[in-house]
């Protein structure tokens, strides 16, 4: 029983943030009229690094993001709630480069999302686990498809390709520290 009820809270883990970006969304949309959005801006505040993820420009967005974003994050959380803070920590990590340099800002889950499909592609083999191994299998067949989308000729107008590699770097690095802090 104790196993059960563990399982449900790491699960609603991801609902839960989820339901943060929509909030955001939700005020946004009725109070401001889609102009406030927090997104991580050059020369903006430092802030904006850890805001950027829950801010969306409108609902189509929220949504595309919202249908990677929580299988993904089940995928991991599924086999460790450490796992899932380490890649939000790279994520977060490896966007201040982004914030620094980058001319353009970005806002939006897909960094995130492409953390995890990175750390998801990379533990497996690394851990050459049973369940590791099942996982980024998963998920290369499941999603690999959206990985042409880390280059800048793949990526339509207006979609921060470089907020997308900068995820999946933070996604490789978390699951490069994971795996080397277990035995």
């Amino acid at each position: 029983m104790v196993l059960k009820s563990e399982l449900k809270a790491t699960l609603l883990i991801p609902v839960i943030v989820l339901g943060i970006a929509w909030l955001q969304e939700g005020v946004d949309q009725l109070l401001f009229g889609g102009q406030w959005n927090l997104p991580m801006v050059p020369g903006g505040p430092a802030l904006g690094i850890l805001t950027a993820p829950f801010s969306h420009g409108g609902w189509g967005h929220l949504l595309a993001n919202s249908t990677l974003f929580l299988p993904l994050s089940w995928m991991v959380c599924f086999k460790s709630k450490r796992d899932y803070l380490a890649i939000w920590l790279g994520v977060f990590i490896t966007a201040i480069p982004i914030w620094l340099w980058w001319p353009k800002g970005s806002h939006g889950l897909s960094g995130v999302v492409y953390g995890l499909l990175g750390y998801l592609l990379l533990i497996g083999w690394l851990e050459r686990r049973p369940l590791s191994l099942i996982l980024s299998l998963s998920a290369l067949l499941l999603y690999g498809g959206v990985l042409p989308s880390l280059l800048p000729v793949f990526t339509p107008a207006g979609v921060s390709w470089i907020g997308h590699a900068s995820g999946f770097t933070g996604g490789l690095l978390a699951a490069a520290a994971v795996s080397r802090s277990r035995p």
